[in-house]
């Protein structure tokens, strides 16, 4: 079975493995490089005592003083340099330090051959021997000795010099290599997960993106600067969400439009059934109704009764009116209007019932606003249908702000209207819903108002929608193309 690691755990494994084999063969290095240059040192060492103890004791060799030889051997021994030999031109052992007279596995016979010439150089040779009960490793080189003006050997001197100081820095210098590779591993690790985290951070927030994306959540963008490869990729995924999230809208609006326009089919052929079936036996009902309270002959619960009834056959009239209004798809009559003229005109329907509640109206139109095209008729019955909203939605002394000011929308500049209230305002579960045909939150409402405001304005290229609900009271927001469409 497959073993599977993440990119973080391969690239923390293999960053470490590399460091550490780069830290290990550096750290060979050295204890090698170091090994050789304290053997180095020692066989320099133990060259330069063989010979001067040649030097120092040539006077007494050309008379064969051993005693006396054996009193500098005596001065010159020490725990580095346990035990020096002299040997006779026989290549027998004559004078040598206490420790090692009796040791004949040491003293032994010269090495040397007796047809040995002056200048050949002598080869130091490890050894391992045992001094006071204890075997000591000891670098031992034999010279040959000669008298002025003589090529033929009068003597030969050997020396032993201890190498466990040696051994001793390399085991301590091995030691302190191991500590330092472990700490450079453990550095290699901790460096490697820093780097790997760096490295696969942003590999993981696109990942991130990626499940959004699938889960159909295009709004968030991934959050990685730029300056390297990652760093563009996670910009064109931006982009990218970007442009699903525009098809996306661009699809969702189709849709709506298409469910639309199957309303407007559905409710265009119930309409027309309506007109047929209903308006003209309402019509001969209605006028029969008016001539019977036209005669007089009714007494006054009579005449009470045919107002309701005339009263009701209205009502039904004007459904009628509106669902015809909202299904038939009119040819609009455009011509150049200022907006302030058409909110004004709009205005002045509803101004007895807006004085008879004391409701104040302030205006707030931006100066220069451009004219806008449309059609008149249909732009005052939109602005119309916003403003009876908020007129019925206020108490007395309420308030309405109208606001007109221009914005740039997609490339186009375009006509803000802003109609405000300070009533009660739309709960947020109605909010969604109040464009919609035959929604309504009013008892004596038919819901056919904002669906067929929405419908004009979009006809003109527009869109209408609520503003922010944060405060008290509701506000529409309304655009307007101050350009003709091409």
């Amino acid at each position: 079975m497959r073993l599977k690691l993440s990119i973080t755990k391969r690239l923390i494994l293999w960053i470490s493995a590399l460091v550490c084999i780069l830290f290990g063969a550096v750290l060979f290095v050295i204890r090698v490089w170091v090994f050789q240059a304290l053997r180095s040192q020692a066989e320099t060492e133990v060259q330069l005592n063989a010979q001067y103890m040649r030097q120092q004791n040539l006077p007494l060799l050309s008379r064969y003083d051993w005693p006396a030889i054996e009193d500098n051997i005596d001065q010159q021994v020490s725990d580095q340099l346990p035990y020096i030999v002299f040997y006779d031109r026989a290549g027998e052992p004559k004078a040598a330090n206490p420790l090692v007279r009796t040791r004949a596995e040491i003293l032994g016979r010269s090495s040397l051959p007796d047809d040995v010439r002056p200048g050949e150089p002598a080869q130091p040779v490890e050894k391992e021997v045992v001094l006071e009960g204890r075997p000591v490793r000891v670098l031992e080189v034999e010279i040959p000795i000669f008298l002025p003006e003589s090529e033929t050997k009068w003597a030969s001197v050997k020396l032993g010099r201890s190498l466990e100081p040696m051994y001793a820095v390399r085991r301590n210098t091995s030691l302190v290599i191991i500590l330092v590779g472990l700490g450079g591993i453990l550095l290699s690790v901790v460096g490697a997960s820093f780097l790997a985290n760096r490295i696969t951070r942003p590999l993981r927030k696109l990942v991130d993106g990626t499940v959004r994306i699938s889960r159909g959540d295009f709004g968030r963008a991934i959050d990685i600067a730029p300056g390297d490869e990652v760093g563009d990729l996670a910009r064109s995924f931006n982009e990218m969400s970007g442009r699903l999230l525009e098809a996306r809208e661009r699809m969702a609006e189709a849709n709506r439009r298409l469910i639309q326009a199957e309303k407007l089919a559905s409710i265009g052929r119930l309409a027309a059934t309506i007109a047929h079936e209903i308006r003209n036996p309402l019509t001969s009902v209605k006028l029969n109704i008016q001539r019977v309270a036209e005669e007089g002959r009714a007494d006054a619960a009579e005449q009470e009764h045919i107002a309701l009834s005339l009263e009701g056959i209205g009502q039904i009239e004007r459904f009628i009116k509106e669902l015809l209004n909202y299904t038939r798809v009119a040819e609009l009559a455009l011509d150049r209007f200022p907006v302030e003229q058409v909110l004004e005109e709009s205005l002045k329907l509803l101004r007895e019932p807006l004085a008879r509640k004391g409701i104040r109206v302030e205006k707030d139109y931006a100066p220069g606003l451009p004219p806008v095209l449309v059609d008149g008729d249909k732009m005052r019955q939109v602005f119309l249908n916003v403003l009876r909203n908020a007129e019925e939605a206020l108490g007395a002394g309420g308030r309405i702000r109208l606001a007109a000011d221009i914005v740039g929308d997609g490339g186009l500049r375009r006509v803000r209207v802003r109609i405000s209230d300070d009533g009660p305002g739309i709960p947020e579960k109605d909010r969604d819903s109040i464009f919609e045909p035959f929604y309504t939150t009013k008892p004596g409402g038919f819901g056919l108002g904002l669906a067929n405001a929405r419908k004009i304005v979009e006809q003109h290229g527009g869109s209408i929608r609520l503003g922010p609900g944060d405060g008290p009271g509701t506000s529409f927001v309304i655009l307007i193309p101050c350009e003709e469409a091409t």
